[in-house]
């Protein structure tokens, strides 16, 4: 089933339509900032995807940028864009509860990175989007906007939802192990979790430092890469960024392939676990592919790597969640202070066994990118399943977090049910951008094979 369509066309626009509107004085901040208040005042009460909002405080952002440009200054890539923050996201005086009780109240002093990138960039910072306790597991308010008693996946839960319900064109979230690719895979739109270390984390709330990943969402390729490439440097904060030269992640995603794209469909080892849905749209998508993608097998090694990843998230979240489980592990869900307790009884020498495994892995996995351009996989084991008391499972994301590589998934197909399905594409760590060009020409692609007259991002429907 279909998202329900906004009330204003002008929210159906993709964010680099809306920011070329902005920029040629043709649409105001403010009256684009008006109709995703109005989009999230009809569309919350169902949906649940914020945690914190002012009205007030965006307009009183989407003035101020409007007289900037007014007054003949120089605007940013973003300006005007409304976007939305993950609640374990910093924003100097907006309240950041990072989806616990035990942090209700708390109003940090300073913005994160990637919330300072956005005020330079000019976009306009709507508020903070619901996460799942701790960014773990235990499931927030939000409902997905496909289907209310659906999950919306986890943990940035919000962020997906509220750019699926058309509330904002672009969000931020975070995936330690699926909570980006998952989420936008429940609720229909692109997510992108770049290469580990391409985007500092500094003033977001540490999980598994070693694994945690600040990504994006939004309704087009494009309009990810125009939000990633803002976000992308380096930070003293976060020891594992490094300096490099500006990404041109736009650029890149919007050109055309210098020739035919080439893909590797992966199985993975949780393929057998997989809904009849996930089977039979593969099956179809990978026969209008023909040549263009073939089937590629990954060493049995790789049947760890799920198990690997969980031992290094467990152990990391047990120092990095120590304070509130020796605080107030009482008013923490059962399920997050068992991960705590189990993350604390892991061996020191099983945890630095486990790290040294991504190098490994990673390394395997050269050949397959020395011959295609991107691996093709699920996103998820299925469409958003039923229920709000699970967020799904990662098993289709952890191989790829645990290794560091760059992943996005775009709603390219539909269950039998009507709900929206994402396919993943994986690329080689640094080549981000190459792998939003090759995704958004399988979204065109696919458009072109369901007829549907669309240039991206358009759903098969069988």
């Amino acid at each position: 089933m279909a998202a329900e369509a906004p009330a204003d066309p002008i929210l159906g626009l993709d964010a680099v339509a809306l920011r070329e509107r902005l920029a040629a004085g043709s649409l105001r901040a403010a009256e684009l900032v008006e109709a995703c208040l109005a989009q999230i005042a009809r569309r919350e009460p169902a949906v649940g995807a914020w945690a914190w909002i002012d009205p007030d405080h965006a307009r009183r952002q989407a003035r101020a940028l409007d007289e900037h440009r007014a007054a003949g200054r120089p605007i940013g890539p973003l300006h005007g864009l409304p976007v939305g923050l993950k609640d374990i996201v910093d924003a100097a005086g907006m309240p950041t509860g990072n989806g616990t009780a035990v942090d209700a109240g708390r109003v940090p002093q300073s913005d994160a990175f990637v919330v300072r990138r956005l005020r330079q960039a000019g976009a306009v910072v709507m508020g903070k989007t619901v996460t799942t306790e701790l960014a773990f597991r235990h499931p927030g308010t939000t409902r997905n906007p496909h289907d209310p008693a659906r999950t919306p996946g986890g943990s940035s839960s919000g962020s997906a939802a509220a750019v699926a319900a058309a509330m904002v064109p672009l969000a931020i979230g975070t995936q330690t192990v699926g909570s980006v690719i998952r989420p936008a895979s429940f609720c229909g739109v692109v997510g992108f979790k770049p290469s580990f270390g391409a985007i500092p984390r500094t003033g977001i709330l540490a999980q598994a430092p070693s694994l945690d990943t600040a990504g994006v969402f939004a309704g087009s390729v494009a309009g990810a890469a125009l939000l990633a490439e803002t976000l992308f440097g380096c930070d003293p904060g976060d020891p594992a960024t490094r300096p490099a030269p500006a990404p041109g992640l736009a650029a890149v995603a919007g050109s055309e392939p210098p020739v035919r794209p080439s893909l590797a469909f992966v199985r993975q080892p949780a393929w057998d676990t997989a809904d009849p849905d996930i089977h039979a749209g593969f099956a179809e998508l990978l026969a209008a592919l023909g040549d263009a993608c073939d089937e590629a097998e990954l060493p049995p090694a790789f049947a760890e790597a799920g198990p690997l990843c969980e031992l290094v998230q467990l152990a990391e979240m047990a120092k990095s969640y120590h304070r509130y489980r020796q605080r107030a592990g009482d008013r923490l869900s059962p399920e997050l202070v068992d991960a705590i307790d189990r993350g604390r009884r892991i061996l020191a020498h099983d945890y630095l066994a486990a790290r040294d495994w991504p190098g490994v892995l990673t390394a395997s996995l050269e050949a397959v990118f020395e011959r295609y351009d991107a691996i093709l996989t699920p996103a998820a084991s299925g469409p958003a399943p039923p229920g709000l008391d699970s967020t799904g499972s990662p098993a289709f994301n952890a191989l790829w977090s645990f290794c560091g590589l760059p992943a996005v998934t775009v709603p390219l197909l539909q269950s039998y049910g009507g709900l929206p399905i994402g396919v993943q594409l994986v690329g080689r760590h640094g080549d981000d951008g190459r792998l939003l060009r090759t995704a958004r020409w399988l979204a065109a692609a696919v458009s072109a094979q369901a007829g549907s007259g669309s240039t991206e991002d358009g759903q098969w429907t069988r």
